[in-house]
């Protein structure tokens, strides 16, 4: 004879809840979000991740997706509260992510390229050959926030006695790379600062002519970008991501549309250290605690 439990009811319907929930928050769990500093036009980023986020599906056997960010201080601020899962930083905006969140930021892999990494200053004006011509002339920066747009080409120009902001007559932030290459080829400011990378990959595209805009001045190398998670992220997870940018093999013909898209030949472990000078440049110019 079946009796009705009422407390076996009660149990089996919150087993049955428990179960639903934590259903559901696996699925929420089996989607890492993956966000990147905007130095680049939007469709131009998400061109550029397409091939590595599906690479990166078949490595870790979650959905990847990629959610744009307005500037780069979305970037360091969607890590930390928890919006994204990982993003692609500039030196200087991981040293803001790590600085906000009080070391809670770990970055995990770096192009090989990005162990000295370097900016350029580009004009069309031919009396501009050397740092110290700027004196007087208008200058663009990148984004606030870049490390090769803003951070190192400041910090350079502070050591070539050059004070941006008593010695020049105006400085502009045009937010990206490719938009400071527009503001110098237009004319709107006499030179601009950019990172090489950027460059370069315009000029192989022919989307500016180095005849026209030329490069008067290139920096010393630094380290520069890096992908960085959170560092309460799974240990499992994080190691799967790091083994899956580390796989990537330029030899091989899947892999070397991504790091051609990347800009990389391969890419390497990194960890904070690696950007200590970033942040004494970044403190040295007052722009850490901005």
């Amino acid at each position: 004879m079946f009796i009705f439990s009422p407390v076996k009811s009660l149990l089996s319907a919150s087993l049955a809840a428990a179960m639903l929930f934590a259903a559901a928050h696996a699925q929420a769990q089996a989607v890492l979000r993956v966000s990147a500093i905007p130095d680049e036009a939007p469709t131009e980023l998400q061109r550029k991740f397409k091939p590595l986020g599906e690479y990166l599906e078949k490595k870790t056997g979650m959905k990847v997706e990629f959610t744009p960010v307005t500037d780069y201080a979305a970037s360091v601020e969607a890590l930390i509260n928890k919006k994204v899962d990982m993003v692609w930083f500039g030196g200087f905006t991981f040293v803001q992510a790590n600085h906000r969140s009080k070391g809670q930021i770990t970055p995990l892999v770096q192009r090989a390229e990005d162990e000295k990494f370097k900016s350029v200053f580009i004009t069309t004006n031919k009396d501009i050959n050397k740092l110290a011509d700027l004196k007087g002339k208008t200058l663009s920066f990148g984004s606030e926030s870049s490390t090769s747009g803003h951070l190192m080409p400041r910090s350079f120009l502070l050591g070539a006695k050059v004070d941006p902001d008593a010695d020049l007559k105006r400085i502009a932030f045009s937010g990206a790379h490719d938009a400071t290459v527009a503001a110098v080829a237009g004319g709107k400011v006499d030179a601009g600062a950019l990172n090489i990378s950027v460059w370069e990959k315009l000029v192989a595209e022919k989307k500016v002519d180095p005849a026209a805009v030329r490069v008067f001045y290139t920096t010393p190398g630094y380290f520069d970008y890096n992908w960085s998670v959170r560092s309460d992220m799974n240990a499992d997870l994080r190691k799967k991501i790091s083994d899956a940018f580390l796989a990537l093999n330029i030899n091989k013909a899947d892999d070397k549309v991504i790091l051609d898209l990347q800009r990389a030949s391969k890419f390497i472990p990194t960890k904070a250290e690696n950007y200590k000078s970033i942040e004494a440049a970044a403190n040295n110019a007052g722009l850490l605690n901005k």
